[in-house]
This record gives C-alpha cells, structure tokens and sequence, in this order.
C-alpha cells in the first residue's frame, strides 16, 4: 500500500484522550467479559497455529450483483470474498 494509500485510510488522529487513558488506574477500568464465554483446556484442544499464506494479485471478474453484495458487507469486503472462495475450496478437496 502506497503512503498516499495509507494516509487516505487512516489521518493519524486518535479521537482517544490517551494522556486520560494511561493515568486511569486499571482497577477504575470496567471489563465487561459478559459476550465472552469462558474458555477451558478441551475448548482449545483442537486449535491450530497457523499463518496466512502471502496473496497473489490478480483479476477477477464477478457478477455485478455479487460484487455488490460483498462491497455493502462494508470494510474487510475482500477478504470475505477470499474466505467465500477458501471454504468453497476446501469442501471440494475433503470430498
């Protein structure tokens, strides 16, 4: 991503007052674990560490329906049409 890229995407401006939020003691800090169900040792018995694979670039031409569909999903569009894609690939290679 080319800095111009970066600078349209993100300004650099934390709407955060920080110098607030490093002296705020963490015991004045409300954690709410409450959409968090607690974990156990069987929960992560079967997990598996893996990183992404690099990306490849390339062209791809979609309906413009479908297109539409994944773009009003919002940000991160792109990376469900690539988990889409990647699920649809691996029912094919378990068959």
């Amino acid at each position: 991503m080319s800095d111009k890229q970066t600078s349209e995407r993100y300004s650099g401006q934390s709407r955060c007052d920080w110098a607030r939020a490093r002296q705020m003691p963490d015991d004045n800090i409300d954690y709410d674990y409450s959409d968090s169900p607690a974990t156990d040792d069987a929960f992560w018995a079967e997990a598996e560490w893996w990183m992404p694979a690099s990306k490849t670039r390339l062209s791809l031409r979609l309906d413009s329906d479908v297109a539409q569909w994944f773009k009003k999903q919002g940000p991160g569009y792109r990376g469900r049409r690539n988990a889409v894609r990647r699920a649809d690939v691996r029912s094919k290679v378990k068959s």
